[in-house]
């Protein structure tokens, strides 16, 4: 399993928010690039990345930011927010992104979300953010009917890079990740599974890693907070 440093952007910030809401910041660094090539530096081997105004707003919001953090650092970056057509992936691509994040599109319109898979294969993750297993979209503003399990199982047989799975409840909260969940989801598909929410120790990760075939977890605000050791995360993680 590999440990996942992410980068949330708001208005060209790092910030952190508590289960996705805007009213609810914590602003960490105005320099985003530095944030990631620390992490480089501290071992990561990839960094997720999430644009928080583009997910809201339907559209690329920080575009300097996400090229800054590209030309920083030359491990994988994986892009989020506001994604909604093949043109805005590719121009992601263009900036410098190893890999981008389908959610809402995938929900709204999952024709849409299998060709942008189809055109970009093995670049395309999928982000399944759900609260009570059921699927939210648009900044997390709308829950749908579609299930977290059933959202990943019609994406199954396209194989995209990857499913990225965030338990909203938990997000930003330190209050641990939704193992459970997390594990069902592993057992439902055969796409690489990143867990996503809740993080807040050693021994969270240590959980995790527990979950047979887990692809890899992504913390944020345990980093920043000083929670969790990015080093030592990677040391005791990435090399077990």
């Amino acid at each position: 399993m590999i440990v996942i440093p992410a980068i949330d952007l708001h208005d060209g910030h790092v910030v952190r928010l508590k289960q996705g809401a805007f009213d609810d910041v914590t602003y960490y660094n105005p320099n985003p690039a530095d944030v990631a090539k620390t992490f480089q530096d501290a071992g990561a081997r990839r960094i997720h990345v999430v644009d928080l105004d583009g997910s809201d707003r339907g559209n690329s919001v920080n575009t300097p930011a996400i090229k800054a953090i590209c030309r920083a650092v030359e491990v994988e970056v994986e892009l989020g927010g506001g994604i909604r057509s093949a043109k805005d992936a590719g121009q992601m691509f263009d900036l410098g992104v190893d890999f981008v994040i389908l959610g809402t599109l995938a929900v709204k319109d999952p024709d849409a979300a299998r060709e942008i898979i189809r055109q970009f294969p093995d670049h395309i993750g999928i982000g399944i953010d759900a609260i009570d297993g059921r699927v939210a979209v648009h900044a997390w503003k709308e829950v749908s009917d579609t299930t977290a399990l059933d959202l990943a199982k019609s994406f199954d047989v396209l194989r995209p890079a990857f499913v990225v799975y965030t338990d909203i409840k938990r997000d930003g909260m330190l209050t641990g990740p939704n193992i459970e969940a997390t594990a069902a989801m592993v057992n439902a598909v055969n796409i690489p599974v990143i867990a996503s929410g809740g993080v807040a120790s050693m021994d969270d990760l240590i959980a995790l890693c527990a979950i047979p075939s887990l692809f890899g977890a992504i913390s944020g605000k345990a980093i920043y907070e000083g929670r969790l050791n990015l080093k030592e995360a990677f040391e005791k993680i990435q090399s077990s």
